[in-house]
């Protein structure tokens, strides 16, 4: 047996302060991300059981959220930033139990792009985070409906919503059995296939590019390209699973957006994403551009849809401006 320790009076006066509370990031399970390094949160207030005051970081350099010339954040930043906040209230505030699977069915955002410009430190924020809606089966949280907002040195930085499905792992094991042991090679029935090039989709890097071109360019109705992401991306796919992940597909819309554009430039200010159903990792989704506005102040609206096996998989609708 171990002995009890005591500290003498003088002992006790020269111990070292308890050390302080300093800032980390949140676990990173509960905001389903496999690395430490894509986790933006850093802390949750609870308000009143709906209301939450999160806060977060992002860094000054991420590799892949960032405009082209480095000097602002991806609006695309701000959606994963939702994302991760809906997932975490759902199971650190509402009770979900880890193991849980998540489906979004849908996420918008509307942002203030000069407050997105990177200054000379890690941008800090604060982000209220409102449920709206708890739907519970069996005394667990199963449909929830979030309302964000977004601050940056106490200033607006962004909006947004968010809705969530959570199923049980029996349930969606059940649900999605005959998914896990498909091949992801639907790209490769495509030979032919040539990745966009970077400048024309927003992009830096080949690796980051999701869209190939295949056949002749221009033919159909509207412009449409082949969903060809990395799988193995660091990123896009940090954690795995057996379908595409919504962040991949609202790159995607992201891309083709871009591409419409080109050899002007495009930035999805605002974006209003609505997921239909799973995007298979084994069979072709093909990302159409069907509907393009111009707009007053060089703005421009794009509706951009995913389709596979003639059904919709999602659909974006982006606004932002064309330099």
């Amino acid at each position: 047996m171990g002995a009890t320790v005591s500290l003498t009076t003088a002992e006790a006066r020269t111990a070292p302060p308890a050390a302080p509370r300093l800032t980390t990031t949140v676990a990173k399970e509960y905001v389903h991300r496999d690395s430490v390094a894509e986790v933006f949160l850093t802390g949750c207030d609870t308000q009143d059981g709906a209301n939450f005051s999160l806060t977060g970081q992002w860094p000054r350099a991420h590799t892949m959220f960032r405009s082209l010339d480095g000097a602002s954040h991806d609006p695309l930043q701000v959606a994963e930033t939702f994302r991760q906040a809906g997932i975490y209230v759902s199971h650190v505030e509402l009770g979900v139990p880890l193991g849980h699977k998540f489906v979004m069915s849908s996420i918008t955002y509307t942002t203030d792009t000069t407050s997105l410009r990177i200054a000379s430190g890690p941008t800090d924020f604060d982000l209220d985070t409102r449920c709206t809606e708890v739907v519970r089966r069996r005394g667990v949280a199963s449909r929830m409906a979030f309302e964000f907002a977004l601050r940056r040195s106490g200033l607006p930085m962004a909006n947004g919503t968010g809705q969530i499905s959570v199923i049980p792992p029996a349930v969606y094991n059940r649900l999605r059995q005959t998914r896990a042991a498909q091949p992801p090679a639907a790209a490769e029935t495509y030979p032919d296939r040539t990745l966009l090039p970077p400048s024309m989709v927003g992009r830096t890097f080949l690796t980051d590019v999701v869209l190939s071109a295949v056949g002749a360019p221009g033919t159909g109705r509207h412009p449409r390209w082949l969903l060809t992401p990395d799988l193995n991306h660091p990123i896009l796919f940090d954690h795995k699973g057996d379908h595409v992940p919504g962040m991949v597909l609202l790159e995607a819309a992201r891309q083709a957006a871009c591409a419409v554009m080109a050899p002007r430039s495009f930035v999805p200010a605002a974006a209003a994403n609505h997921f239909h159903q799973y995007a298979e990792l084994d069979r072709p989704c093909w990302i159409e551009v069907t509907r393009v506005e111009r707009e007053a102040h060089n703005m421009v609206t794009l509706e951009v849809t995913g389709r596979q096996d003639g059904k919709d998989v999602f659909t974006s609708v982006l606004t932002g401006p064309v330099g």
